[in-house]
C-alpha cells in the first residue's frame, strides 16, 4: 500500500493535507469543504477520517459540510478537551500520547499535546509517514501567535516537536515561510544555513513553489523559535534592547516571539 499526501491550497495561504492510498483517505484541519470534496470527486476517494488539531474556523470551518457529504459516519478526532465545547463535532476525542488508529489506511498516529497557540491544541505524529501535522504550532521558520497560552507553554510544546527525528517532516497549515525568514534573518543575522535557505526561499516564492513541508532537522538550524540557546540571538536581542537581565530559554523565545509580533 503506498500512501501519499497531498497538499490543497485553501482561502489566501492555508494548506490542508490529504493523506490516501488511492481509494481510501482523511483529511487534516479542513477549514474549506468545497476545494476538499473536489479532489475526492476527482480521485474517486472514500473520506474515511477527519483529523483536527484546534477550534480556529480556518481549521474545522468545513468539517459540518463533509460530514454531510460523506456516505457514511465517519470519525472526527480532535482534542478531547474540544470535545463538547468549542468542536462539537469531534467525536473521537484525544489527549496527549492517546493513539489514532486509521484501518482503512494501516496507519497510527500518537497525538502531541501542544498549547500555545490555543489552550487545547494538539498534533498528529505518525512514525510509518515520518511526519507531524502540527497545525499552527509550529511553522517553517517561524510558530504560531500566542493567542491563549503562555510563552513557557508554547516553547514546551516546540520542544516536545523537536524532540522527534530529525527527518519528521513537518506539514504546518500556513504558507509564512518567505515572512518568517525574513525575520529570522534580522534575529540570528550570522547564521549561513538560514541565509542559505532564504536566499532558497525567497527563489521559490518567486516561482510559486510551495516551501512546505519542512523538514525537523532543517527548523532546528535555521528556526529561531527553536533556538532559544543561540548566542547570536541573544546577542542581538540585546543589541536591539529587547531583553534585559536573564537570557534563560523561556525569556529569549518570549523577546523573539513579542519582536515578531511587530516586525515590519
Amino acid at each position: 500500500m503506498t500512501i501519499q499526501i497531498q497538499q490543497i491550497p485553501a482561502f489566501d495561504d492555508n494548506y490542508l493535507w490529504l493523506i490516501h492510498d488511492s481509494q481510501n483517505a482523511i483529511i487534516v484541519d479542513p477549514g474549506d469543504a468545497v476545494p476538499v470534496q473536489a479532489y475526492l470527486n476527482q480521485h474517486r476517494l472514500t473520506l474515511c477520517g477527519v483529523l483536527i488539531t484546534h477550534h480556529h474556523p480556518d481549521h474545522i470551518g468545513g468539517v459540518d459540510q463533509l460530514l454531510r457529504d460523506a456516505p457514511q459516519p465517519i470519525p472526527v478526532f480532535g482534542p478531547r478537551a474540544e470535545q463538547r465545547a468549542r468542536i462539537p463535532t469531534i467525536t473521537q476525542g484525544r489527549a496527549d500520547r492517546d493513539p489514532v488508529f486509521i484501518p482503512e489506511l494501516e496507519l497510527t498516529f500518537q497525538v502531541l499535546e501542544v498549547p500555545g497557540h490555543t489552550s487545547t491544541h494538539i498534533a498528529y505524529y505518525c512514525a510509518q509517514l515520518s511526519s507531524v501535522f502540527c497545525g499552527d504550532t509550529l511553522f517553517a521558520g517561524g510558530c504560531g501567535r500566542l493567542f491563549e497560552g503562555s510563552p513557557t507553554q508554547m516553547l514546551s510544546s516546540l520542544n516536545k516537536i523537536a524532540a522527534l527525528p530529525a527527518d519528521t517532516r513537518i506539514y504546518c497549515a500556513h504558507e509564512y515561510t518567505l515572512a518568517n525568514l525574513r525575520f529570522a534573518v534580522a534575529v540570528e543575522p550570522h547564521n549561513t544555513a538560514l541565509q542559505t535557505r532564504y536566499q532558497q526561499v525567497t527563489a521559490e516564492r518567486a516561482q510559486g513553489i510551495s516551501t512546505v513541508p519542512s523538514l525537523l532537522g532543517l527548523e532546528l538550524r535555521t528556526n529561531p523559535f527553536l533556538r532559544s540557546d543561540s548566542n547570536d540571538i541573544i546577542k542581538t536581542l540585546q543589541t536591539q534592547h529587547k531583553l534585559a537581565g536573564a537570557s534563560d530559554p523561556v525569556s529569549v523565545f518570549t523577546a523573539v516571539r513579542e519582536w515578531k509580533n511587530n516586525f515590519q
